[in-house]
């Protein structure tokens, strides 16, 4: 009995719906694209009007439009008063046929041309584009020409493709709006419009949206458990009613000052430094698992309903290089040893200039709180010196990430060009692992000294690290070195969506204000154009070239207002799937080794076991953390000859006008001679212990979460099973129905034969 197939809502399909990610109309089957009428033209190209005829300009241009008219069909649109010409371009049906076929005939694409009942509109520019990008004219130095070339010549102005003005107001009513928020996004609709690689971007961001919700349910449980017990923590009963003279935080000008200064501080830190984080780090190294093993679950149901399962970029690039050139040559693959070597090397080159960047920053922050403690005329900038530089070194830190993004995206492109890869596709992934890995450390590496270097490289007094021997290092925040981190992180998040939301809204709606009387001249000549042909046209006849001149210039001021299209490959989810697992990875690393080196749990938990009150298991009715903060303070005194070259007399006069003779910092070091005591060495140990065993329990939990959730769901394991089964008996059938014939005819020359050489031993024997 054979099994009929066709295409049903898979199960991940329907949740993704039940929970509002996406939202389906459940009329229009997403394997097919809708059958629309296709547009005027594929594809624009835009030049300057030019008087000089003769100029080489012109002459490339015209080559290059000849070139293209032998295999795509070219209109011409003058707008004078602008001053540009517009190249309309319309690829002929024989193209996409031979694209179709090659598809069905390939290896890898075949199984996703079987549904492909007509090209979508998004699938025909893609081509055309390809066309456009790999047609050349030769130079007069004998060079070859391609189109990137010519425009950085100002041969062409810009390239882009038209909008479907129907399409595109369904899909801003219902999907690019406010109000469209808390709505599930048309995914099948995106997808018809703009193809599947935007869609499957679209897709994930809806599905990781949807899951920080949990995410954040657990994070804000956890911090209002901090909100609750904080309270009534015997640590910030320490801080808050000490006595406790802490040492100057810099040279010259800071004085000694009050542990209880820092109690609003103490409070905020233990919100965020408990012991319910640590629950929390854990909990979200399993939920980044859970979320990507879901995504590949949820992206398998799309991909095979979209019949683009077992899609191959690099195969598909091969059969446009045919569709554009019958009789191209492939391009072979070839590795070198001097080019891997060149890249490595300027890699390395890259990775440490970034990382020069970061010591810039902390020289500028230790420098900065000189400056701003000897300097500033203001009492609350002088007393809070530090953290005034460590805001202004997330500012400086935010900087540095805008202007090197665009570095980095510059050099990631020159090197993957060095790299010469085989296909596009190949390209791609090359550029988005290296951009990847210089974004990384231009956004993480000042973030890194914060959090593991920062208060651990600077000395004691009597023996202070200083820059040139001049600048002091800078210490963690009195409150600890989870402040600073935080504040940084803070400033850096904050001024990166706020400016980057202002620029992203604020660019393209100024632009369209600036374009917006060139388009109402525009559009009042189309009106008058078309009311003047009304009379004279047929229903169903094209538009006027007024009319056609005013949809160009639309387009043309989206492209302007737009210039990093959504069309972009690095948008394409492949390797990002890979590079999100990574990131889960670092993430977990990251998370230990916060915990187990920048909070005070470890310590925490040290001490409650084996230094406070509790640890001898006879202590009844007290707090086991009363005198932690106590015993991690260290004591400098004046009459140590170390310390005097340190601080100068006037800093060991509090604000109250009292000389001290010590004074404390944090530190397990002796009294006198500060080296380090055994419990700095028992909480070096524990926290390795802690890194080692939460790495490990953790990288299990994932594992297992791994394993438990399928990547592909089973119906579309067994959908794709049945349809291979499907087209291999359908190729047994017409291999059969080839043979069959083939055999009745070599039957019947067999029995002819017989026959005649039957009557001829007839014969004879009858002689």
């Amino acid at each position: 009995m054979t099994r009929k197939i066709g295409h049903r809502w898979k199960g991940s399909i329907e949740l993704l719906e039940t929970i509002g990610v996406v939202n389906e109309n459940g009329f229009e089957s997403p394997s097919m694209p809708p059958v629309q009428t296709p547009l005027t033209f594929d594809y624009v190209l835009v030049a300057k009007i030019s008087d000089d005829e003769n100029s080489h300009l012109v002459r490339k241009q015209k080559a290059f439009i000849e070139t293209l008219k032998k295999k795509l069909n070219i209109h011409k649109f003058r707008d004078d008063d602008d001053n540009k010409v517009f190249y309309c371009i319309r690829a002929p049906e024989k193209i996409f046929e031979t694209y179709r076929y090659l598809l069905k005939v390939s290896d890898a694409c075949n199984w996703s041309c079987e549904q492909q009942g007509t090209i979508p509109q998004s699938t025909r520019i893609r081509i055309v584009d390809f066309i456009l990008h790999h047609t050349h004219i030769d130079s007069e130095e004998g060079v070859s020409e391609y189109l990137p070339d010519l425009m950085k010549k100002n041969v062409f102005e810009t390239h882009f493709c038209l909008h479907e003005k129907r399409e595109q107001k369904e899909l801003k009513q219902s999907w690019a709006r406010w109000s469209a928020c808390f709505r599930g996004q048309p995914i099948t609709n995106v997808r018809n419009y703009l193809g599947e690689n935007v869609a499957l971007y679209f897709l994930w961001l809806g599905w990781y949206t949807f899951l920080l919700i949990p995410a954040s349910v657990i994070g804000l449980v956890v911090f209002l458990y901090g909100l609750a017990f904080y309270s009534t923590s015997p640590l910030i009963k320490e801080v808050c009613q000490s006595n406790v003279i802490m040492c100057p935080l810099c040279d010259n000008t800071c004085r000694v000052w009050e542990l209880s200064d820092t109690c609003m501080y103490a409070k905020v830190s233990l919100l965020f430094d408990n012991e319910g984080t640590v629950a929390f780090a854990m909990f979200m190294a399993v939920w980044a698992t859970v979320f990507l093993e879901f995504w590949k679950c949820h992206r398998s149901s799309y991909v095979s309903a979209w019949k683009v399962f077992d899609w191959c970029e690099e195969e598909e690039e091969l059969i446009l290089e045919i569709v554009n050139n019958a009789h191209c040559e492939p391009k072979m693959h070839r590795h070198s040893y001097l080019r891997s070597t060149i890249v490595l090397v300027l890699v390395t080159l890259m990775l440490l200039v970034i990382i020069g960047l970061t010591h810039v920053l902390v020289v500028s922050r230790v420098i900065a709180t000189v400056l701003l403690a000897e300097n500033s005329t203001w009492q609350v900038i002088t007393e809070n010196s530090q953290t005034v530089a460590v805001m202004l070194g997330a500012v400086l830190h935010y900087i540095t990430i805008t202007v090197m993004t665009r570095v980095n995206f510059t050099v990631a492109r020159k090197l993957s060009e060095i790299e010469n890869k085989h296909s596009h596709a190949a390209v791609e992934r090359s550029f988005t692992v290296k951009m990847f890995i210089f974004q990384f450390f231009t956004m993480f590496s000042s973030l890194i000294y914060t959090a593991f270097f920062l208060g651990r490289i600077n000395g004691h007094p009597g023996g202070y690290v200083r820059i040139s021997g001049k600048w002091r290092l800078e210490e963690c925040h009195p409150s600890g070195c989870l402040t600073d981190l935080f504040i940084q992180m803070s400033i850096i998040m904050v001024l990166k969506q706020t400016f980057n939301n202002i620029f992203e809204y604020s660019g393209p709606w100024f632009s369209r204000w600036l374009k917006r009387k060139k388009a109402q001249k525009f559009r009042r000549r189309c009106v008058k154009c078309f009311k003047k042909e009304a009379m004279n046209t047929k229903e169903g006849s094209e538009l006027c070239e007024n009319c056609k001149l005013e949809d160009l210039h639309r387009n043309y001021s989206l492209i302007k207002t737009d210039r990093f299209s959504l069309f972009n490959e690095f948008l394409e989810m492949g390797v990002w799937t890979d590079v999100l697992e990574a990131i889960g990875v670092l993430a977990v690393i990251a998370n230990g080794l916060v915990i187990g080196i920048s909070s005070d749990f470890i310590p925490r938990l040290v001490y409650q076991y084996f230094y406070g009150p509790c640890a001898s298991g006879s202590a009844t009715g007290i707090d086991c953390m009363v005198g932690y903060i106590n015993n991690t303070l260290s004591i400098a005194n004046v009459s140590d000859e170390r310390v005097r070259e340190d601080f100068t007399s006037s800093q060991m006069v509090t604000y109250s006008g009292i000389n001290v003779t010590h004074c404390s910092y944090r530190d397990y070091r002796s009294n006198e001679d500060f080296s380090l005591t055994n419990q700095y060495w028992v909480i070096l140990a524990a926290r390795l212990v802690f890194i080692i065993l939460f790495e490990h329990v953790v990288v299990i939990f994932k594992c297992v979460a791994s394993w438990f959730v399928p990547t592909s769901p089973l119906d579309v394991t067994n959908e794709r099973l049945y349809d291979k089964l499907r087209r291999l008996k359908e190729e047994l059938r017409v291999q059969r129905a080839q043979q069959d014939p083939l055999n009745e005819k070599l039957n019947g020359n067999g029995i002819e034969i017989r026959t005649s050489k039957q009557k001829k031993a007839n014969k004879l024997n009858s002689m």
